[in-house]
């Protein structure tokens, strides 16, 4: 298959471009979360009636969602698969637990390299190996062999190539050059690998114009095989600068589960709404500079306990990653830079924005905070190769839904009681991460018995190199390896290779604890009492860093979780006006 593409794409618009995808073929979707997704260009699919589709992409999410509720899929590649706060998308979870569509469970780095074997024209591309983990089996055509030079145990992968490769991004100037602001996901990875590049956008401007933008990654026009004029061609996710992402239309989305989700994100008559626009302009200083509600005097919960925790973890020379869906992490990651880390580096949107500053997290505003504040903007491909896979983060703390004595963790199926499986959102890189961070940080928000197991039924990521003697020949720094729960903290102990209980949250008692326990529980001989958080600590968590509260998120139940969310929701409306207001003031001053 030829991936060599002419050197003017040709200019039509959203339908156009939707005829272009054929019956049968790969579909690579680009974009990230609720950021620059195709929305437009994917409805258009949808409504062509192209099937037997197989969808192709590091996320499934909302771009998958759509795609299967118009039966379009055949089956499904990917690392992880979630709605962020409004939890796992229903339509992937009934497909891939009734077995209707087959679903194959990819680790970032293995896809990453696959789709650059069909980029660079290779037989296959060496990958680190997951090691602890069961993943390896997973990814369809990987399996390990002897490096042909150094003789090291080595994953192999064959290529990845694509039909179609469908992506939403802000400009295009009239040549057909293509302009994307902000993280890159593997966008660049996947239209390397894709037979055609189908590119929605929300402007056309005159050859020359892009060269005047900073911070911008271009898609040279030789890379593109056709381009649509679609303002507004993302919502209700974000496209920056131009608008950010409508939760609360996508939370009426989700809940109206009697109407078709295609059509509750049609874009309105009259375009993006004013608001989400208004809001894209708003300013960091602008937002940091406005007085922030203050929370009165109250006692730190669990969440405010763990995050502290968690943020004691982090000093200046921390490099802390936040996961695809982790907002106790990230409010730990902030707390702990804008307190005692000033010189720690911060990377949110999956590595996407780097060394950003410690922004409060507002719903609406975090992407456009974090894009203005960062340093640099990157592509999960550059950035696994970079940072990750030659040990530079320290840490990267991600919630787990079960985890065994030793540490493995189960992020892709659980069984049900009664039989049948229960599948979750997948394991996205930390197959990868588990090992090449210097830090193995774990978080289980509700401490149970069917959360902490003597052994999980799949190992999707675990700390495999665990001591220095494993990891320094690797290039791997040693640290430490840490589960917090609401009860305790464990410690993975080297020479045991199994979880010991080295603090308990405040007021918990040993029985507890055992009971709660799904194996025989051990506490180390120094095991004490997690520190309660100081009140300048609390202070600022609750105030200047997450005055929403999207950290109690992870700590709800899911009945409880629908009236939280709509709860935050209206306090983000409220919060994003106000800036606002104070943004449209300063500019008219």
């Amino acid at each position: 298959m030829s991936l060599v593409k002419p050197n003017r794409p040709r200019f039509t618009d959203v339908a156009g471009l939707a005829a272009m995808v054929g019956q049968g073929g790969s579909l690579g979707v680009g974009g990230h979360h609720f950021a620059r997704l195709p929305i437009a260009l994917l409805r258009a699919i949808a409504q062509s009636g192209a099937k037997d589709l197989h969808y192709v992409c590091w996320a499934g999410g909302l771009p998958l969602e759509l795609m299967l509720e118009a039966d379009a899929v055949a089956e499904i590649d990917l690392c992880f698969s979630s709605l962020d706060i409004f939890g796992l998308p229903p339509r992937f979870r009934a497909a891939a637990e009734s077995g209707a569509i087959p679903v194959r469970d990819w680790t970032a780095l293995a896809m990453i390299q696959a789709l650059r074997a069909a980029q660079q024209n290779l037989p296959s591309m060496p990958f680190q190996l997951p090691l602890g983990s069961d993943m390896l089996a997973r990814v369809p055509g990987a399996h390990a062999a002897s490096d042909p030079i150094s003789g090291a145990a080595t994953g192999f992968i064959p290529p990845l190539r694509l039909d179609t490769f469908v992506v939403h991004a802000q400009r295009a100037d009239e040549s057909g050059n293509v302009q994307i602001i902000g993280p890159r996901a593997l966008d660049f990875a996947m239209a390397g690998a894709a037979r055609q590049v189908l590119v929605t956008v929300e402007e056309i401007v005159p050859v020359g114009t892009l060269r005047h933008d900073e911070r911008q990654s271009i898609l040279t026009r030789n890379q593109v095989s056709a381009i649509a004029l679609a303002p507004g061609g993302a919502y209700p996710a974000s496209c920056l600068p131009f608008y950010v992402t409508d939760y609360q239309r996508l939370a009426e989305a989700f809940a109206a589960r009697e109407t078709p989700l295609a059509d509750n994100l049609r874009l309105p008559s009259k375009g993006v709404p004013a608001p989400l626009q208004e809001a894209a302009k708003v300013r960091a200083e602008t937002v940091v500079a406005m007085p922030t509600p203050v929370h009165g005097e109250m006692k730190a919960s669990v969440d405010e306990i763990i995050a502290a925790r968690i943020a004691a973890e982090l000093d200046n020379e921390s490099f802390a990653s936040a996961g695809a869906v982790s907002p106790l992490a990230n409010v730990a990651y902030r707390l702990a830079k804008a307190t005692h880390a000033p010189d720690m580096i911060i990377a949110t949107m999956s590595c996407g924005h780097l060394d950003i500053a410690p922004s409060p997290m507002i719903l609406s505003l975090i992407e456009s905070l974090d894009c203005e504040t960062a340093v640099a903007h990157a592509g999960g491909d550059d950035t696994y190769s970079t940072y990750y896979q030659a040990g530079a983060v320290t840490h990267e703390i991600v919630g787990a839904a079960q985890v065994d004595r030793r540490g493995r963790v189960n992020t892709i199926e659980l069984r049900k009681p009664g039989g049948g499986p229960i599948r979750l959102p997948g394991q996205g890189g930390m197959a990868d991460i588990a090992n090449m961070h210097r830090d193995y940080l774990l978080y289980l928000p509700r401490h149970s018995v069917q959360s902490l197991v003597d052994k999980v039924e799949i190992a999707s990521s675990a700390r495999g190199l665990l001591t220095p003697a494993e990891r320094e020949p690797m290039g791997y720094r040693t640290g430490k390896a840490l589960v917090f729960t609401d009860l305790c903290v464990f410690r993975l102990d080297q020479i045991s290779r199994e979880l010991t209980v080295i603090e308990i949250m405040p007021g918990v008692r040993y029985r507890q604890i055992r009971d709660a326990t799904g194996f025989a529980v051990t506490f180390g001989a120094d095991c004490r009492e997690v520190p309660l958080p100081s009140g300048e600590a609390l202070a600022i968590l609750r105030n200047r860093i997450d005055p929403l509260g999207l950290r109690r998120l992870e700590f709800v139940s899911a009945k409880e979780r629908g009236a939280l969310i709509a709860e935050i929701l209206a306090a983000d409306r409220a919060m994003v006006a106000r800036c606002i207001a104070a943004q449209r003031s300063l500019t008219e001053s």
